[in-house]
């Protein structure tokens, strides 16, 4: 058990792990107490001093959006987005809720509205004290700075009038031959003028200063409006939740057949020219009833799902890509010619950027599928049990796409090398034993050349989901890079530190992706080759 334990510590890339592993089984304890704190504790130090830095610099930037959020703010935007995406789900529950169980969460709903409006009403009062309260500190701290802002304004107006009077008087006193007094004139102006604008500046500063000191608020009061804030969003969504109660799924479609008994009935009864009136009445009931057992909620795409799908699109690219590279790397490994061929291609399309690649895609994509709503394969996609609510549209095709042209690169020129870099005594025991080419490929080539093709692999795979945040971001595809636009142009208070949340996701995302490729990659390599590292 724990040899398999020690490979599978190993060939997952987590060899932090191995020491653990042997000092549980008695091997050198105390070697293995050294190694764990090199291999764990000191990693763990090392991000503990990288929180305390970031707590300590964050209060001391500021920015348009505020100072830079710190470690709590950013944890405070995680549990928001997670909290958003539970209340999207749980609105998508109560819109499918059976009419039995609906009627019991509805009184549950009512009872938390009832008790929120009670609590509304005291946190009201409290801020509205708390605020009073604030403003006395606030007007006891900044009255006497605006006084003395206004005085600075009124002396340095008086200050230039006086200028300006003394340089008109000397003009007037100059003769028309005067050239010296001329030129001390000009120079006295541009005195003049270089005052003016650093009274300018330092009025600047005086009033961003003020404005920057009227945003002071008591701890109380900043506690208050917080609860203030959670309180009206919690009652924001469950009235959202009691209306898609009463008027589940369900619910609309027990009524559309109600309404259609009710207009088969009429249609029945009807005589002379009301006939063809209520056919028309039946028909468009028939219709209603049709779009009501179809339709589905309408939910918003949250951050966890904006990472599903960016997950799909850059596996979609990825294997587009490698598709691509692997074939084209063996024919440039076992052709020196095919490789003098592509190696133009290879050196002036691997540059290109993302953002170049993204906005052909689009184009592309957009002309071959000029109407997606009715495309045959995308109405299919969106059937599909499991990526079917991803939405799959042109932007999300051209995303990955901009992710097969960017990353099949390290994947392409590994294959090739691998393949060069076979031995020539496997390939003279192929002719030995007469293999074709299809033989000699599948049982020599790409086994002996799998480790640096992998290692290619790992590399595409991190280059595609670097280019897939900018990609979606320039396409909207909805994905994580949409998601991050959002938040630039939105300009919440919290934006900028959900934006750092994204930072995390993608990083540790990242990381996994890797881990992945590092167990396959390892998984083909032969003991010391460099790929297996």
């Amino acid at each position: 058990m724990k040899s398999k334990l020690l490979k599978a510590a190993d060939v997952s890339g987590f060899t932090f792990l191995m020491p653990v592993i042997r000092f549980a089984y008695g091997d050198e304890r105390q070697k293995q107490i050294g190694e764990m704190g090199r291999m764990i504790l000191v990693p763990l130090l090392a991000i503990g001093l990288f929180l305390a830095a970031w707590a300590v610099i964050s209060p001391l930037v500021k920015t348009k959006s505020g100072e830079l959020p710190g470690p709590a703010m950013t944890e405070q935007a995680a549990e928001d987005i997670w909290s958003l995406h539970r209340q999207e789900n749980a609105k998508e529950a109560s819109y499918y809720s059976d009419p039995a169980d609906a009627e019991a969460k509805l009184k549950q709903t009512q009872a938390r509205l009832a008790e929120l409006k009670t609590a509304q009403a005291k946190v009201d009062a409290l801020v509205a004290s708390e605020s009073a309260k604030s403003d006395a500190i606030l007007a006891e701290r900044l009255d006497p700075f605006k006084a003395k802002v206004a005085a600075f304004r009124t002396g340095t107006k008086a200050d230039a009038k006086q200028r300006e009077a003394k340089l008109a008087a000397y003009g007037r006193s100059l003769a028309a031959d005067d050239r010296a007094g001329r030129q001390k004139l000009l120079a006295m102006t541009r005195a003049h003028l270089a005052k003016v604008d650093l009274d300018r500046e330092t009025l600047r500063d005086l009033d961003a200063k003020v404005a920057e000191t009227s945003r002071f608020q008591t701890d109380a009061l900043k506690d208050a409006l917080a609860l203030q804030t959670e309180i009206a969003e919690e009652k924001q969504f469950l009235e959202a939740v009691e209306g898609l109660l009463v008027r589940n799924r369900q619910a609309q479609i027990d009524a559309s057949v109600a309404r259609l008994n009710e207009r088969k009935v009429a249609y029945l009864a009807a005589t002379g020219d009301d006939v063809a009136a209520q056919a028309v009445k039946v028909v468009k009931a028939q219709d209603r009833v049709v779009t009501m057992q179809d339709a589905s909620f309408p939910k918003t795409f949250t951050l966890p799902m904006q990472v599903l799908r960016s997950i799909l699109c850059v596996f979609v690219g990825f294997l587009l890509g490698v598709a691509v590279a692997i074939p084209i790397g063996v024919l440039c490994g076992l052709s020196p010619t095919f490789m003098s061929a592509m190696t133009p291609f290879i050196a002036l399309f691997k540059p290109v950027s993302p953002i170049v690649w993204i906005l052909i895609a689009l184009i592309v994509v957009g002309g071959v599928l000029p109407d997606p709503d009715k495309n045959p394969v995308i109405l299919a996609l969106a059937e599909l049990p499991l990526i079917g609510w991803m939405k799959i549209n042109p932007a999300f095709i051209a995303s990955a796409i901009t992710v097969a042209l960017c990353s099949l690169w390290p994947t392409m020129t590994n294959t090739a090398l691998g393949v060069a870099s076979i031995s020539d005594d496997h390939m003279n025991v192929a002719r030995v034993l007469k293999l074709g080419f299809g033989e000699r490929l599948l049982k020599i080539v790409i086994p002996s050349a799998l480790p640096l093709i992998f290692a290619g692999m790992r590399i595409s795979l991190g280059v595609g989901w670097m280019v897939l945040i900018a990609a979606e971001l320039l396409s909207t595809s909805e994905g994580i890079g949409k998601f991050v636009a959002d938040q630039w142009q939105n300009g919440a208070s919290d934006s900028f530190a959900k934006m750092i949340v994204v930072v995390f996701v993608v990083g540790a995302i990242g990381l996994l992706l890797d881990r992945i490729m590092v167990v396959f990659q390892r998984a083909v390599s032969f003991d010391g080759a460099p790929a297996a590292v």
